[in-house]
């Protein structure tokens, strides 16, 4: 009987100590913050950012995440709504207490959202449109941007490259802007920097954000006389303005901006005279990079094609950099202090690494490129390869 009984003892201590045993605990994550306009009017060439990020992130914590621990990344639709990204914004901050922001959207989210991180002193990453806080010589502490979308140093690109492309012939200059700052305040550029050069602006037109129809504006391009036409600003007005001059008979020369539908456009719309130019290089280089990209995008069946993901892409690419020289546990400071000396290799993605300081987040230098039809090979081409532009 007392063997009976010691051996029952024995037996529920042990049991007792199996169910006591803490179980494994897995590592605490990087929070990261993201208020991404998913939904909502001129969410297009940014709702492609989430399937980046999420197919990028997944692939990283498949591989035991960054010094060992996971990325969670926590978004939210913003709905390209100021009011609802500011408070999207301050929940991620205060409540989920994410360590890095990040922010896609229309430049009327920018204000509030950062007044949120200013208030709780949290670094920013834009994934649109560069702010001019993040220029040098006096960037903000807390604003950081890896996309493109350079203000002036955009048209320091896109004019002398129709100067070049006129090749002495007669060239009139029409310009087009959406009446948003963003847009009007670089088209208010090009124009002052085409006069400058000694071209011959002859029409600039701006169009409201609801515009449905853009023949009037077309029309106006086209009695101007102009034999090129310049537009920045959403794909939407770029392109329609471009499509409704063609139906007018116009047969000048067309150059917009490259946003993320541009290769795809250019294929559909064959047009030798159609010009697009940005910072990202198109998949037709078809590098190592954009194969990685087309893979995971085919794999994980993302709700935007492959073309569309560059943007993100290198945003994560940046935050994955940033993180792995952040010691942990990971805090604003850290992160913030990590992203004050970064040097990222865009692997063929763009036409040179981002480089960052603590004087200058957005870059040290820019790479432009721009692409057009080719009827007779039948394919997208480079009209112009990499040009460097100096960031002061």
């Amino acid at each position: 009987m007392l063997k009976k009984g010691l051996f029952g003892m024995v037996l529920s201590v042990a049991l007792v100590a199996m169910f006591f045993v803490p179980a494994y605990a897995a590592p605490e994550p990087y929070l990261v913050g993201a208020a991404i306009s998913i939904t909502g009017p001129g969410s297009e060439p940014l709702a492609p950012i989430k399937d980046a990020l999420d197919i990028y992130f997944k692939d990283v914590n498949a591989k035991g995440g960054i010094n060992g621990h996971p990325v969670k990344l926590l978004i939210e639709d913003t709905m390209n709504e100021p009011s609802r990204a500011a408070t999207q914004a301050r929940q991620l901050v205060t409540q989920n207490k994410v360590s890095l922001l990040i922010l896609a959207g229309l430049s009327s989210l920018y204000a509030p959202v950062v007044q949120v991180a200013e208030q709780y002193n949290v670094p920013l990453l834009f994934l649109g449109v560069c702010p001019p806080e993040t220029y040098p010589p006096k960037a903000d502490p807390n604003q950081f941007c890896s996309t493109a979308f350079g203000m002036k140093f955009d048209s320091s690109f896109a004019v002398p490259f129709i100067h070049e492309q006129s090749k002495g012939s007669s060239l009139k200059l029409a310009l087009e802007a959406m009446n948003v700052p963003l847009s009007r305040n670089e088209i208010d550029w090009a124009e002052q920097l085409a006069k400058s050069m000694g071209i011959e602006v002859v029409d600039k037109e701006v169009t409201p954000p609801p515009t449905a129809d853009f023949t009037p504006f077309a029309t106006k391009m086209k009695s101007s006389g102009a034999t090129w036409a310049y537009s920045y600003g959403p794909w939407g007005m770029e392109v329609r303005t471009f499509e409704a001059l063609r139906k007018l008979g116009w047969k000048g020369k067309y150059l917009a901006y490259g946003h993320i539908q541009a290769e795809d456009e250019l294929k559909r719309l064959k047009d030798d005279d159609f010009y697009v130019y940005g910072t990202n290089a198109f998949f037709t280089d078809n590098t190592q990079a954009h194969q990685r990209i087309k893979a995971m995008s085919e794999k994980e069946k993302t709700v935007y094609p492959y073309t569309q993901l560059t943007d993100g892409w290198i945003g994560a690419t940046v935050i994955e950099e940033v993180l792995k020289k952040v010691p942990w546990p990971a805090t604003p400071d850290k992160v913030r202090e990590s992203m004050n000396q970064v040097k990222v290799d865009t692997q063929g993605l763009k036409g040179g690494p981002i480089v960052w300081t603590k004087t200058n987040h957005y870059r040290t230098t820019g790479y432009y490129r721009a692409y057009k039809w080719d009827s007779k090979k039948n394919a997208v081409v480079i009209a112009k390869d990499w040009t460097a532009i100096e960031v002061k």
